[in-house]
């Protein structure tokens, strides 16, 4: 069986490196996703389709992401379904090259590729869009729309269609559709207590990113946020630099935190939100039909992500707790009491919401978006 095993893998690797070697890195990605590498003739018919699907488009898309193609497991970023509905609803004018695992950058990265045309499209988060349009900030308030549900409808609303889409394409970007994760969490080191009420915070060295208004949120609800880079986070948190950080359980599993947490609590507080975006000049220059194939492409790719949060998150779940994690999920009591301290509607946020959202008015509006259910559902943890 052993034998098997290793021959299995060494045609797998002969396959992807025959692949690559020939220029065919996407049809290598492809062949690797859908578990054909260990065919080589599956592998070969696989860079066949490809290069016959890009010799026949009229486009070439290239999409690039932080993200390795398998991750969707546990973490729905839907790469590979983009990919594919968009090139199916186009009709095959647009092939679209993809550019995975960081190969082109990460977040802020991608977002100047895209906007300076470099490359034609990207995954970024969310907050990545705040320099262009502040209003997106507001993500980041507790509460506002931090779980799977609010998030979509707030992103899927008229509001953020008439406020936000404007100043994200007068900064040159064409927003393809917007990633549902999870919530953040609240994720505790190994040896660490679990937290389940505000209370369990005081003490808590949390790491955070550089979001001013997250840094806010800790602290209200009685942590010690320690500011910590993202690339340096796996190491603070087993030194004990930091006891607790907040990815999305998906995240937590992607990025490698499984052995080195004890327990994970449910606050949905503030979404783990994700978009890809477009070059809108590049978008812009394609006909018409081409563009209404590739939003639709996107749009059904939307639907699909949907679906797939409650089995990504089951999965990195499931992964972490084989390695001893313990999740705690919150009683409608328990939310009301991490709410009370440091939800959005506390006097504290006001400034904030004037900042961002340019008026309370428009804020009004915002929270009236986020609570009002679109023709979108999502399943909540």
């Amino acid at each position: 069986m052993d034998m098997e095993r290793k021959e299995l893998a060494s045609a797998e690797r002969r396959n992807f490196l025959k692949l690559i070697g020939g220029g065919g890195f996407t049809a290598a990605m492809v062949a690797g996703a859908g578990g054909l590498l260990w065919s080589s003739e599956a592998a070969a018919q696989t860079a066949k389709e490809e290069r016959e699907r890009e010799a026949a488009a009229d486009h070439v898309m290239t999409v690039a992401t932080a993200y390795v193609l398998g991750a969707s497991r546990s973490y729905p970023i839907m790469q590979l379904d983009l990919k594919e509905n968009i090139q199916n609803a186009t009709n095959g004018k647009v092939y679209v090259k993809l550019a995975p695992g960081g190969q082109l950058g990460a977040g802020g990265a991608l977002v100047q590729k895209v906007q300076g045309g470099t490359i034609q499209a990207a995954q970024h988060s969310l907050s990545n869009f705040a320099p262009f349009a502040s209003t997106v900030d507001l993500i980041n308030m507790p509460y506002l729309c931090g779980s799977n549900q609010r998030f979509t409808n707030l992103v899927t609303s008229d509001f953020w269609n008439a406020e936000v889409h404007p100043k994200v394409e007068a900064a040159g970007f064409k927003a393809l559709f917007y990633i549902n994760i999870d919530p953040r969490v609240v994720a505790v080191r190994k040896g660490g207590e679990a937290v389940t009420t505000p209370g369990d915070m005081s003490g808590v060295k949390f790491r955070v990113p550089g979001s001013k208004m997250l840094q806010q949120y800790y602290r209200m609800v009685g942590a010690n946020p320690t500011p910590v880079a993202w690339g340096e986070t796996p190491s603070a948190i087993k030194q004990g630099v930091a006891d607790a950080l907040d990815p999305s359980v998906g995240a937590l599993y992607v990025f490698g935190f499984k052995d080195i947490l004890s327990h994970v609590t449910f606050t949905q507080a503030v979404p783990d939100s994700q978009v890809y975006s477009c070059n809108l000049e590049w978008f812009s220059g394609l006909p018409s039909d081409v563009q209404d194939g590739v939003m639709w492409g996107a749009e059904m790719t939307a639907h699909q992500n949907l679906s797939k949060v409650p089995s990504a998150r089951a999965f990195a779940m499931s992964e972490l707790v084989k390695s001893g994690v313990q999740f705690h999920s919150l009683s409608s009591d328990q939310l009301a009491e991490w709410k009370a301290a440091g939800g959005y509607q506390r006097p504290e946020w006001d400034e904030f919401k004037v900042e961002l959202a340019g008026s309370m008015d428009n804020f009004a509006k915002l929270e009236e978006a986020a609570g009002t259910q679109g023709k979108y559902f999502v399943h909540d943890a």
